[in-house]
C-alpha cells in the first residue's frame, strides 16, 4: 500500500510540473486540506485555483514512505526564486487527504 502511495504524491506533482491541472485535482480528496507557512487552504478546487495561477514547478530531491504518510523534499522553482521545502501528504482510499508544507520563507518576503 505504502508504494502505491509513494506513487499518488509522486503523480500529483508530475501533473502540477506538467499543468495538468485537472488530472492533479483528481489525485485529491474532496475535503483536501492544504496547511502551508503562509496559510491554509480548505477543499481541493480552491487549492488547485491557486496553483493554476502560480504554476510551481518541483524537483524531487528524496521520498519517504509509511504507512498512509509520504514525505517529499524537493526544490520549488517559484519563477524568480528556488526554495527547499519538504511537502508531507497523508493519502486516505487512494487520494490525498491533506498536505502540509514546511520552508523558509525568508528569501520570499524580502522581496516584498
Amino acid at each position: 500500500m505504502s508504494n502505491t502511495n509513494h506513487n499518488i504524491a509522486e503523480q500529483f506533482i508530475q501533473y502540477l510540473n506538467d499543468e495538468n491541472f485537472e488530472q492533479a485535482e483528481s489525485c485529491l480528496d474532496a475535503d483536501f486540506k492544504f496547511i502551508g507557512v503562509l496559510g491554509t487552504r480548505e477543499g481541493a478546487s480552491v487549492y488547485m485555483q491557486e496553483m493554476k495561477q502560480m504554476k510551481l514547478k518541483y524537483q524531487i530531491i528524496k521520498t519517504f514512505t509509511s504507512g498512509e504518510d509520504v514525505c517529499l523534499w524537493y526544490t520549488i522553482d517559484m519563477g524568480n526564486k528556488a526554495i527547499e521545502a519538504s511537502g508531507w501528504y497523508q493519502i486516505i482510499d487512494g487520494k490525498i487527504r491533506s498536505f502540509k508544507v514546511l520552508f523558509d520563507p525568508r528569501p520570499l518576503l524580502n522581496d516584498q
